[in-house]
């Protein structure tokens, strides 16, 4: 661990909304905090040129009054600066694989709950194995959206046929650090069979559902053993899982989904469930990367 969380500005209001956000989990962890602006120099052409002046001075200015703001509100924190170069998504992914979490903001859509993770965040959470928190903030505002709640519950989304170690390791800690409970859902759908011939052995679904409950338990067993105070609600409900994830993330502190780790040639790098969760959850999404 290199006790450092690692936020990334570029002077929205949600990424204010997710340095208050980082600043608070560092207070938890211990950890240093570091504020980072990355500059994409493609978009000012294909020659070789100093950065202008008045956009590195408003990085500069950027960077240092948030600075200032995080220190007045949290005067025990080490927080530093930094600014980067290159394309966003790179730099950040660079810069955040020498950090515990990178964390970026997300705006809300107004009165419509969701995320709009924009294309940095979408294309920087493929790019590194380091966990990365979107937090959400309201209609851009500097603060994070009203519906979430740093008292709700961690709440975990697993698939238990997928290693979820990474996933349950990151969980747990965060539940233990804010001695909350943690919440952990696997949603399932029955076999297609059971809806076309559901006369054929009623005991069927219960059986499995009773299946699916033991194995999630089997899973948790030894991280309640590690985390003995902590107060764990598993769940394997039947539906989308998305769905049931959002569901049970009503109120959460953290939401917690994972990223399988792999680069395909085409096509996107980030699940269908993770991908809902981080467009529609109102509080703080984590994805963390397993294998």
């Amino acid at each position: 661990m290199s006790n450092r969380i690692t936020v990334g500005l570029d002077g929205s209001g949600a990424a204010g909304a997710a340095a208050d956000w980082a600043a608070r989990e560092a207070e938890l962890r211990g950890d240093d905090l570091e504020l980072v602006r990355a500059e994409d120099w493609a978009q000012y052409g294909p020659f070789t040129a100093p950065l202008p002046e008045p956009r590195h001075q408003w990085a500069e200015d950027l960077l240092a009054l948030t600075r200032e703001r995080l220190l007045r509100e949290h005067g025990t924190l080490t927080v530093s600066t930094r600014e980067i170069q290159g394309a966003a998504e790179t730099a950040l992914a660079s810069v955040a694989a020498g950090a515990d979490m990178l964390v970026l903001g997300s705006r809300g859509l107004g009165s419509v709950s969701g995320f709009l993770v924009g294309s940095t965040g979408s294309a920087t959470i493929p790019e590194t194995e380091t966990p990365v928190v979107l937090v959400r903030s309201t209609d851009g505002a500097d603060r994070p959206a009203a519906h979430a709640s740093d008292s709700g519950p961690v709440v975990l989304g697993v698939d238990l046929h997928s290693d979820c170690d990474r996933l349950l390791a990151f969980a747990c800690e965060e539940a233990d650090l804010r001695a909350c409970p943690l919440v952990v859902v696997h949603g399932w759908s029955p076999p297609p069979i059971l809806s076309y011939a559901p006369a054929l052995d009623p005991g069927v679904q219960t059986e499995i559902a009773d299946g699916l409950a033991a194995t999630l338990r089997e899973l948790l067993s030894p991280w309640e053993e590690k985390y003995p105070r902590l107060a764990v609600d598993a769940r394997t409900v039947i539906g989308q899982p998305a769905i049931q994830i959002l569901d049970a993330a009503a109120g959460a502190a953290l939401v917690v989904v994972g990223r399988r780790i792999r680069r395909p040639a085409l096509g996107t790098r980030i699940g269908p469930i993770t991908h809902a969760v981080m467009h529609h959850a109102l509080s703080p999404v984590a994805v963390v990367a397993h294998g």
